[in-house]
């Protein structure tokens, strides 16, 4: 194991296969020397600092139906809201004051938000943040759009593939939804100048090991500037409702294998991860993560916005909340600063 760890750090390339042996092996010592060769990877590009994003959970509406999502427009028990403008901008000047320069504006594909409503709403946040970079994370859209967003000032997309495995991918999506489609998108965004970022939910209903490593492939070729991992979670009013939530300790392990794989990624500890574990978040960061997203939200949003069950909210103010996450960033050894935090 530990020669193809070494391959891996040093070619960042691996075969479909030898990705399934290292993501099957129960051998005791693997994970501290995949951890140990993460984190060194990363402190080469990033040193110990971690960078902090202000999310902004703008809207829970959405027409898609994807199995596993809490705010799918099937689920009929979700409570429903829409940000305001004025309130999105509001979340803005708090994080900005608070020393974010990096804001995240997540939702579902909701119709209401079209194409010239957010661009703009990303050319008001540019003009009055202009020191700042703006990630956007609401889905699939047509090449033209998101060449509208990105003259209008968007730096970042955020859009996780979910697999890179047709089939698994249709146990998780309805028909109308493809892979090649979402794949598609990822390719444009990259094409049109964005940092883009992929990802996938370790331990989504139907997921093998094989499905695993044709994710790592897939990241491997396609090269992202982010990655986003966390663990399923199920939802109760989902059709996923009674399936096993995702493993945390697979979860460290796929992030310090993309660590590996794209040294200079942004590699988000996910709140997902902090929802199954109490340190999640810092054992992600432990295992080559470098990010984290306090939520700039209004309270009414993090109450609703539920991808999946009993989401982590501390329920404290963003100012509180991220004095926190320097005390428990610097317990074990990083910083957190607070800069626009580029891919290097």
């Amino acid at each position: 194991m530990k020669t193809l760890l070494d391959k891996l750090e040093k070619e960042h390339i691996l075969s479909l296969e030898e990705y399934e042996i290292l993501l099957k092996s129960r051998e005791e010592d693997l994970r501290q020397i995949l951890f140990e060769k993460a984190d060194r990877t990363r402190r080469q590009y990033y040193g110990r600092d971690i960078y902090v994003r202000g999310l902004i959970e703008f809207t829970n509406y959405c027409k898609n139906n994807c199995y596993y999502c809490g705010i799918r427009a099937g689920n009929t028990k979700a409570q429903r809201y829409r940000l305001t403008e004025e309130e999105i901008l509001s979340c803005c000047d708090r994080g900005y004051g608070l020393g974010y320069r990096t804001f995240v504006l997540q939702g579902g594909e909701d119709v209401f938000f079209t194409p010239k409503k957010m661009a703009d709403l990303i050319c008001q946040i540019k003009e009055r943040y202009s020191d700042c970079a703006l990630t956007l994370s609401i889905g699939e859209h047509s090449r033209e759009v998101y060449k509208m967003w990105k003259e209008a000032g968007a730096d970042r997309y955020l859009l996780r593939h979910e697999t890179a495995d047709k089939e698994h991918y249709r146990k998780l999506h309805p028909k109308e939804m493809l892979l090649e489609n979402r794949k598609q998108c990822l390719y444009d965004l990259k094409e049109l100048g964005y940092q883009v970022g992929c990802g996938f939910m370790v331990g989504s209903p139907a997921q093998t090991y094989e499905c695993l490593a044709k994710d790592l492939k897939f990241i491997e070729s396609f090269q992202p500037h982010m990655v986003g991992i966390g663990p399923f979670i199920s939802h109760k009013d989902t059709p996923f409702a009674d399936k096993e939530n995702g493993s945390v300790e697979l979860t460290l392990r796929l992030l310090a294998l993309v660590r590996l794989i794209v040294p200079n990624v942004l590699l988000p500890a996910t709140t997902a991860l902090g929802t199954l574990r109490d340190n999640g978040r810092e054992l992600g960061i432990l295992a080559g993560a470098n990010v984290c997203m306090p939520n700039l939200s209004p309270e009414c949003a993090r109450e609703n916005y539920m991808l999946y069950d009993k989401k982590l909210s501390t329920g404290e103010e963003s100012a509180e909340e991220i004095e926190n996450l320097r005390k428990k960033m610097k317990k074990i050894g990083y910083n957190v600063v607070v800069h626009r935090g580029d891919c290097k």
